[in-house]
């Protein structure tokens, strides 16, 4: 996915001598074909992230087009005061790359981990906020943040999941689900979000579950999450994010006011992580581990439809 990241961005600056990087001092070696092919379209703003925020709002004023890249924890964390003045508040073409979203950087703790974007993004006026789950909805999200002309949030989390899609995607519609697989009427339905897309995809295909992948966050279409309501028995959502703000929060929010259904919320829980370790050991903590979803799953399947068998898990 890392790597339809590099193409898109390359082929945007190719096509368009206005399209600026600017990075916070990091991903020299994703970077390297950029650097190569458009020199004059690199720019390293070094570790001041706030103050690459405000020089991406005044490039963009004078008919720039920047796409402003750091690590999650600190774009959009740590400059969120700047996106929200410099960037938003004027409706400025900037775009936001937040790589390394979720639990990616797992072994260096709480200051590099990112489970609160999502919410912060989501609350300020007039930003988009793209979440794709592999190469094909990432060449998909980059196309659809250049044709916004407007201030974008891209989050990028664990990025080797593999592809979900069969080809592309393209184009990427406001606030659309994009239906991955087609299962049975009288169960819950999924909606996932960027890395989850992967567990959400396997679960489904043991349990006989409809899937949709949520690649614009924000704005959500209503109308398409209603549609996945009344099509399944329930939704559970799945994200590698808090439950706080997130996915599962928009969802809830939508089908509250237009399509009451039942409703669960996978995701990080209200608390930071007790332990260091690996990508893989921050999941099983925070209980998104495949074994765990899948077993919450069931339950609420159970829930839904008192009379489902339990099928032989593997």
């Amino acid at each position: 996915m890392r790597e339809a990241f590099s193409n898109a961005l390359v082929r945007l600056a190719l096509n368009d001598p206005k399209v600026l990087l600017l990075t916070g001092d990091h991903g020299y070696a994703l970077f390297d074909e950029f650097r190569k092919r458009c020199p004059d379209q690199y720019v390293n703003a070094g570790i001041a992230e706030q103050n690459m925020v405000g020089m991406a709002a005044g490039l963009a004023r004078v008919g720039f087009r920047p796409f402003v890249y750091g690590l999650a924890a600190f774009v959009p964390i740590r400059t969120v005061e700047q996106i929200k003045l410099d960037i938003a508040h004027d409706d400025l073409p900037v775009v936001l790359l937040g790589d390394g979203a979720g639990f990616v950087y797992s072994h260096l703790g709480t200051s590099h981990q990112s489970t609160e974007d999502i919410a912060c993004t989501r609350a300020i006026p007039g930003l988009d906020v793209l979440s794709p789950a592999d190469r094909f909805e990432m060449a998909a999200s980059m196309d659809y943040a250049y044709a916004a002309n407007g201030p974008v949030y891209l989050r990028m989390g664990k990025s080797d999941r593999g592809d979900v899609h069969a080809g592309p995607v393209n184009p990427l519609q406001a606030g659309a689900l994009l239906r991955v697989c087609d299962g049975r009427a009288d169960r819950p339905g999924l909606i996932a979000t960027g890395s989850m897309l992967r567990t959400a995809v396997d679960i489904a295909q043991v349990l006989g579950l409809s899937v949709w992948s949520a690649p614009v966050l924000k704005p959500l279409r209503a109308e398409d999450v209603c549609a996945a309501a009344r099509a399944t028995s329930g939704l559970v959502t799945l994200e590698e994010h808090s439950i706080l703000g997130g996915l599962g929060a928009a969802v809830a929010e939508i089908t509250s006011e237009h399509q009451p259904v039942h409703v669960l919320r996978i995701g990080v829980p209200d608390r930071f992580s007790e332990h260091c370790g690996t990508h893989a050991y921050l999941l099983r903590e925070h209980g998104l581990d495949t074994d765990t979803i899948r077993e919450r799953v069931l339950a609420f399947c159970r829930l839904t439809e008192p009379s489902v068998d339990s099928p032989k898990l593997t």
